[in-house]
C-alpha cells in the first residue's frame, strides 16, 4: 500500500535497487529485470491491468504527458532521470507494457567506465583530447549499449567556460557544467496541436549562442539540421545514433538526412557528412552482458562518391572468453595516427605517440619489430 501511494507500486523495490539497470513489465503478471547485463524473471505481479495503468498514468503525469487510446505510446522520465516507455491498448496486445531504463543516482564518470572495462585509460585520454579540441563526435550503438552514458562522460570533458545547449526527446543527460541550457521536445496535446519536434529545437538552438550543441539522439530529419550546425561554426557538437557499426552509422545519418524532404543529391549529403563529422565512437553489448567500446573511427573525407573512414582503436575479439563466458579482449590501438592531430596541435592539444602505440602482439601481426 505504501509503494502504491508514495512510489510506483510493486516495481518500486526494483527502482530502488542499484544493481538493477532495467525494469520490463510485460502486462500485469509478468515483470522482468536486467541485472549485470542479464535479463531475469521476477515473482512480482500487479493486481490487474487497471493497477498497472494507474502506475503508468502516475509516471507520465509527473512530466506533463499522457497515454490513452488516442496516443497509446509515450516516452517519459522519472524524477531521477530514468527513461520510461509505455505502450497501452489497443497497440499493446496482452499489455500494457512498461519499460524503465534506470540511471545511477550519481552519473558515471570516465573512471567508472574504465573500471567496468568499457574503455581503456589510453582511449579515455584520447577522447578527452578530442572533445577539448572541439571535434564533432557521434556515439553509435544498438539499444541498451550505453550510448547516453558515454555521451554524459564525453560531455564532462567540455571546458566549464563554454555555453552548452542540450536537446532531447525526454531529458536524460546530466551535465556537470554550470552553463547548460536543456531543451526537451513536446508531443502534441489532446487537440493535436502544440508539438515541438527535436528538429525545431535544433534550429532554435542556433539562435541561443551555443558553443556546443548536444542532441541526445538523432532519429529523424533533425540529422540534417545537426549536420548544418556542425558545418556552421558549432564545432565540438555531440550526438548519438542507433546503428550496428561505424559504417552503418554514416548510412543511417544519410538516410535520416533524406527524410527531411529536401530532395538533396546523395553526393551533397555525403559531402556534408564528410565535412561535419570527425569521430565515431561505437559501443556494443556483448554476449556476456558487458557494454564495451568496440571501435573508435575517424571520418577522413570523400574519395569519389564514398565517405572514407579508418579505425583508430578496435576491440580485440581474438583474445577469447574465460570459463564464465566473459570476453577477455579489450580496446587496442590499430597503430594509425589520426589526420586531425595537427588541427588539435593548433589548439594547443598534443596527442602523445604512446596513445597510438601497437602492443607487442599487434606489432608482430603487422610485421613490425
Amino acid at each position: 500500500m505504501t509503494d502504491d501511494t508514495l512510489g510506483y507500486g510493486p516495481i518500486d523495490r526494483f527502482l530502488r535497487d542499484p544493481g538493477i539497470t532495467e525494469v520490463m513489465v510485460n502486462g500485469p503478471k509478468a515483470v522482468y529485470v536486467e541485472r549485470r547485463g542479464r535479463i531475469e524473471p521476477t515473482d512480482v505481479t500487479f493486481a490487474d491491468e487497471a493497477h498497472l495503468r494507474r502506475t503508468i498514468d502516475k509516471i507520465v503525469a509527473e512530466v506533463g504527458r499522457r497515454v490513452d487510446e488516442s496516443t497509446p505510446m509515450v516516452d517519459a522520465r522519472l524524477p531521477d532521470g530514468s527513461r520510461v516507455n509505455a505502450v497501452v491498448h489497443p497497440v499493446a496486445i496482452g499489455g500494457p507494457f512498461l519499460t524503465i531504463r534506470k540511471f545511477s543516482k550519481d552519473p558515471y564518470t570516465v573512471g567508472d567506465l574504465i573500471s567496468f572495462g568499457t574503455l581503456t585509460p589510453q582511449v579515455a585520454h584520447f577522447l578527452d583530447a578530442c572533445v577539448r579540441g572541439r571535434l564533432n563526435t557521434v556515439v553509435s550503438g544498438g539499444t541498451g549499449t550505453g550510448k547516453t552514458t558515454m555521451l554524459n562522460v564525453l560531455s564532462s570533458f567540455i571546458p566549464d567556460d563554454e555555453r552548452i545547449v542540450t536537446i532531447e526527446d525526454a531529458k536524460e543527460l546530466r551535465l556537470l557544467q554550470e552553463h547548460v541550457c536543456s531543451l526537451e521536445a513536446r508531443p502534441a496535446n489532446i487537440e493535436g496541436v502544440g508539438e515541438v519536434r527535436i528538429r525545431d529545437l535544433v534550429r532554435n538552438a542556433l539562435r541561443m549562442r551555443p558553443d556546443r550543441i548536444i542532441v541526445g539522439e538523432a532519429r529523424g530529419a533533425e540529422a540534417l539540421d545537426m549536420l548544418q550546425a556542425m558545418n556552421t561554426g558549432h564545432d565540438g557538437s555531440l550526438t548519438t545514433i542507433h546503428s550496428n557499426s561505424p559504417r552503418d552509422t554514416l548510412a543511417r545519418i544519410e538516410t535520416m538526412t533524406l527524410m527531411a524532404g529536401m530532395e538533396l543529391p546523395i553526393r551533397a549529403v555525403r559531402e556534408q557528412m564528410a565535412s561535419a563529422l570527425d569521430l565515431v565512437v561505437h559501443l556494443t553489448r556483448l554476449r556476456d552482458g558487458s557494454r564495451r567500446v568496440t571501435s573508435v573511427s575517424e571520418v577522413l573525407g570523400m574519395e569519389g562518391d564514398t565517405v572514407v573512414m579508418q579505425d583508430l582503436y578496435a576491440f580485440d575479439f581474438g583474445m577469447g572468453v574465460d570459463d564464465d563466458g566473459r570476453f577477455l579482449g579489450r580496446l587496442k590501438s590499430t597503430g594509425i595516427r589520426p589526420t586531425f592531430s595537427e588541427r588539435l596541435a593548433d589548439h594547443g592539444i598534443v596527442l602523445p605517440p604512446e596513445l597510438f602505440a601497437l602492443e607487442p602482439f599487434a606489432r608482430r601481426v603487422v610485421g613490425l619489430r
